[in-house]
């Protein structure tokens, strides 16, 4: 056991430091590490906590990684897996908001993404590709990824999408059930206040402790939650300081969700940020403990097996999304079509771990334009 769980902080810590690109670029690293070269979990496994993930709320990419520490090797294996993905990502997003406090500005970090988006595009897509050819399991999930990449892309909120996917694939074996509906979401009603609150880390700690609870959807949700209350609702934070806080997530290495950290140093120094990055990921632990034991008896089960694969089809369809819509960032000229097709070439016909190409796309950053 001391040895998976070596095995587990090695590869979540190197995680932590070169996972670009956000949570479909971190599942599709996972999947390259413990499906294709370490083989910890076949496809259909990896499919089955991908799916559960989505089915709760919170960062799907740390929750995968919790899920996968759990897998390998029990509880000690999940706490290991998500402090270890987790804590990288922190201390450099710690070391970015100390010289935006003290300089008032974000270093550049753009020759670094300039190579590093075009690799994250090839890795996604060789992920998709691959888990696509287990996810679809003939035409109705076919056409069922197709319906779902299809709305995606019309601005379907991700949850509504997700579960309508399982309910749609339930009903195909079970005909009998009838459709349940699906609530996309309601508007967020944003209240100003005339004068800002006193910044309080506990009250600060809460309203983590709440988007990680309930959080659902991409980095533009967590803006959207982010803004309602540190920016309207207790004017703490300005639109400048947000938006360059969601930047950081963005753009560094790890969770997006490390943006709480930002935060939390913004608005109380390092006792702040440890506060906030607490808050917003342990609901993550919790649900990833709390619902793993389930997922093979949801696999076993007719009807929630059907629900799994439904889910599963949404899923890629989701992360196909996200791949087309980043790809027109990452895309901008010969130079990053060539790294993106170097890239895919490099992991179908060596093999090479994702890791190097990211780090190899960075130093084709700086050559090009460093």
């Amino acid at each position: 056991m001391r040895g998976r769980l070596r095995e587990v902080a090695a590869l979540f810590i190197r995680l932590g430091l070169t996972a670009f690109g956000g949570p479909a670029a971190h599942i599709a690293m996972m999947r390259d590490e413990v499906v294709r070269r370490r083989r910890w979990l076949s496809d259909q496994e990896f499919l089955d906590l991908l799916g559960a993930t989505n089915l709760i709320p919170g960062p799907n990419s740390t929750e995968m990684a919790i899920h996968i520490g759990y897998t390998r090797a029990g509880w000690k294996g999940l706490l290991t897996a998500g402090v270890c993905f987790i804590v990288p990502a922190m201390m450099i997003v710690l070391s970015f908001a100390w010289a935006y406090v003290r300089y008032g500005s974000i270093p550049q970090a753009q020759w670094l993404l300039y190579g590093v988006k075009p690799v994250i595009i090839a890795i996604v897509a060789h992920a998709l590709w691959t888990l696509g050819r287990t996810a679809l399991k003939g035409t109705f999930h076919a056409a069922l990824a197709l319906g779902a990449f299809i709305v995606y892309l019309r601005g379907f909120n991700e949850l509504a999408i997700l579960a309508l996917g399982g309910v749609l694939a339930v009903i195909a074996v079970r005909p009998r059930i009838a459709p349940v509906s699906v609530l996309a979401g309601a508007p967020i009603t944003l209240t100003a206040l005339l004068a800002p609150v006193p910044v309080s880390l506990v009250q600060m700690f809460a309203i983590f402790l709440k988007i990680g609870a309930v959080l659902y959807g991409s980095g533009y949700v967590l803006l959207a939650f982010l803004r309602s209350d540190f920016v309207v609702r207790l004017g703490w934070l300005t639109d400048r300081q947000l938006l360059d806080a969601v930047a950081i997530g963005q753009v560094t290495p790890g969770p997006v969700f490390t943006t709480a950290t930002f935060i939390g140093y913004l608005l109380g120094g390092l006792p702040g940020a440890l506060l906030a990055t607490a808050g917003i990921f342990l609901p993550a632990f919790a649900f990833v403990a709390a619902s793993h034991p389930f997922i093979p008896r949801l696999r076993r089960s007719p009807v929630t097996g059907a629900l799994l694969d439904g889910v599963n089809a949404a899923s890629l369809a989701l992360m196909a999304g996200v791949t087309v819509q980043l790809a027109g960032a990452a895309l901008v000229d010969v130079w990053t079509i060539a790294i993106a097709l170097a890239s895919a070439v490099a992991l179908v016909r060596a093999g090479i771990n994702s890791a190097w190409l990211v780090a190899a796309g960075a130093v084709a950053g700086l050559v090009l334009r460093g």
